[in-house]
């Protein structure tokens, strides 16, 4: 057995067969058009979840840290009902491009001027703009099992210092969005990883180092598919029809 399989069958046990079989299937998708008249948005259903997770309200300043190619930020501009604000950041000029079309495509030009459009290093952005936004999602750079397995059924060459090394990067990432969050703000963490390195993992290492400045919020209503974790919460497709995987947590920054 090969490195991939043989890390994911420890995690999951009996579930890793019906689990890797619905990660090769194909994904549940919906169409949403968040703003009447546009053109509507195909993603995946959990991904709406995790977005609406957020909980924008009007006039809310808001950021998307790794925001390509754009279907959760559209969610984020829609709940802000015309009021506010939200920074889409994507460090990719070509990702970046891609982000661009997409808000051009399916935002009313009279909502685009709510929307900023930046390309800083997420790493780096909490020291640029610390204690600023009312909500902040940070979809991170992850595994993507279920791309992996679709492109690469057998993943030969996958070592487990991959997701290691990622969840390094998402731990830079998930304390630099902390930095930007205002004092009583709220930060969604989210991958589509199934790598518990990559999810509680990283949320849990954060609880350890820096448990005086932010705190779980897990009063998350009680939605059909979702998985509790020791962290957050999941949507796998093995048993939600399809939909996910969607990890997500929702933490609350308590100080500076």
């Amino acid at each position: 057995m090969n490195s991939f399989f043989n890390f994911y069958e420890k995690v999951y046990g009996e579930r890793w067969e019906t689990l890797r079989a619905s990660l090769i299937a194909d994904a549940e998708k919906h169409a949403r058009s968040c703003f009447e008249g546009y053109a509507t948005y195909v993603l995946d259903s959990a991904s709406i979840i995790a977005a609406d997770a957020l909980q924008v309200k009007p006039g809310d300043r808001v950021l998307d840290l790794c925001a390509a190619p754009g279907g959760k930020a559209l969610v984020l501009a829609e709940a802000l009902k015309g009021k506010g604000s939200l920074v889409a950041n994507e460090l990719s000029s070509a990702r970046r491009m891609r982000l661009k079309e997409v808000m051009d495509h399916h935002v009313p030009p009279s909502f685009r001027g709510l929307i900023d459009l930046v390309g800083f290093d997420g790493n780096q952005f909490g020291l640029k703009k610390p204690n600023t936004f009312d909500r902040v999602l940070l979809d991170a750079p992850c595994s993507s099992e279920r791309h992996l397995l679709q492109e690469d059924p057998e993943q030969k060459d996958w070592k487990e210092s991959r997701t290691k090394q990622l969840s390094m990067r998402q731990y830079s990432l998930l304390c630099s969005a902390l930095l930007t969050l205002k004092p009583g703000g709220t930060l969604i963490y989210s991958t589509c990883s199934i790598s518990p390195l990559e999810n509680d993992g990283v949320v849990s290492r954060l609880l350890e180092r820096k448990g005086d400045q932010v705190e779980l919020d897990s009063n998350i209503d009680d939605l059909l598919h979702l998985e509790r974790t020791q962290c957050g919460f999941q949507v796998f497709p093995d048993r939600s029809q399809g939909a996910g995987p969607i990890y997500f947590s929702r933490l609350i920054k308590t100080k500076i």
